[in-house]
């Protein structure tokens, strides 16, 4: 086995790993990809080689050796920043202890030929697998084609969608059950909800769970739609806190419109939580950056991310090992924008 040295200013390359360890290039590949059919003395021997000339192989190097990209995508549409960086940050993390890259690929929920664009990136990006995030996740015709392509893809989704070989579904439903309870614990009577975009599933989830739990006497519920975005938040804060009677409970179906309730709120100078309990969804990072802290449904977005992203390099090492549906608890944090009704 040689020695020779290679001066830290200077790339090395699989070349230069062979010649030190007086093997051929196929075998220091052979290594790299964990083959069996090499030693266990010559495999010990061209590691120590790898870690003392500092090699890293280039993705295009791992790629020529395994027929792999060792890219993965991210397929989403959500305008919300706080939810799409907590999921691209363990995403990221986690590609990046296995040594995969991350792509990712905007799209348009409402495009009809959203499956079509989601093919043709997937044909001329060569990755190894796809995570679709809500809502894109729950156009069927994309895992199809997925499936058709014989790409590994994860889905995240507030109820299953067939073709995925794996999903992670969130139990929206049931938390939003909970934010029912809860007003209705606190003696809340006159009660409202700003709705997420009709046409998807994560809003019509929500909205049945938070009304299956609105069962009693003397119940005012007021419903206004929203768009998950910040304006509709402050249109519909606007005009339920108009009403000759208005709420003491409000539910936003994502923490940035409810954030928006808080502001109107205080624009109004109706104080939270005295006289108004205000609960959003998602426990981003803005649920703590509010006044009041904000009550809100936590959808663990990191942990999502990981297990997502641990399940797709799975299916892309082991296509046979399946695990079509993974339930995601969800929690409701209390925090200090809600409290007793008032009288």
């Amino acid at each position: 086995m040689g020695g020779a040295e290679f001066p830290a200013r200077m790339s090395v390359t699989i070349d230069d790993v062979a010649a030190a360890a007086g093997v051929s290039i196929r075998t220091v590949s052979r290594v790299l990809n964990e083959s069996p059919h090499v030693g266990d003395e010559t495999r010990r021997a061209v590691l120590s080689i790898i870690e003392r000339l500092g090699y890293s192989p280039s993705i295009r190097a791992r790629a020529l050796a395994s027929g792999r990209s060792f890219l993965i995508a991210v397929v989403q549409d959500d305008p919300n920043a706080q939810v799409i960086g907590a999921l691209q940050r363990g995403i990221v993390e986690t590609c990046s202890r296995h040594g995969y890259e991350l792509v990712v690929h905007p799209v348009r929920f409402n495009d009809p030929n959203v499956a079509l664009d989601v093919e043709a990136f997937v044909r001329r990006s060569r990755v190894d697998g796809l995570i679709v995030l809500p809502p894109t996740s729950e156009i069927a015709a994309i895992p199809e084609r997925l499936a058709k392509l014989g790409v590994p893809s994860v889905g995240l989704a507030s109820v299953p969608v067939p073709a995925y070989p794996c999903m992670l579904v969130s139990a929206e439903r049931a938390a939003t059950f909970m934010v029912g309870q809860h007003f209705l614990a606190l003696g809340h009577r006159r009660i409202a909800m700003i709705e997420g975009p009709a046409h998807f599933r994560s809003a019509q989830q929500r909205k049945a769970g938070f009304l299956e739990a609105l069962s009693g006497p003397d119940l005012k519920i007021d419903l206004r739609p929203g768009d998950y975005g910040f304006e509709s938040g402050l249109a519909a804060a606007r005009s339920l806190l108009a009403l000759a009677d208005p709420p003491t409970a409000i539910f936003a179906c994502n923490d940035i419109m409810a954030a928006a309730v808080i502001k109107v709120a205080g624009e109004r100078g109706v104080e939270v939580p005295r006289r108004l309990s205000v609960v959003g969804f998602d426990d981003s990072d803005i649920a703590s950056m509010v006044t009041p802290a904000l009550t809100t449904i936590r959808r663990p977005l990191h942990e999502m991310a990981t297990v997502a992203t641990e399940r797709l390099l799975t299916i892309i090492e082991n296509p046979a090992d399946l695990q079509p549906y993974q339930p995601i608890e969800l929690s409701l944090i209390h925090r200090r924008s809600t409290g007793p009704a008032p009288r």
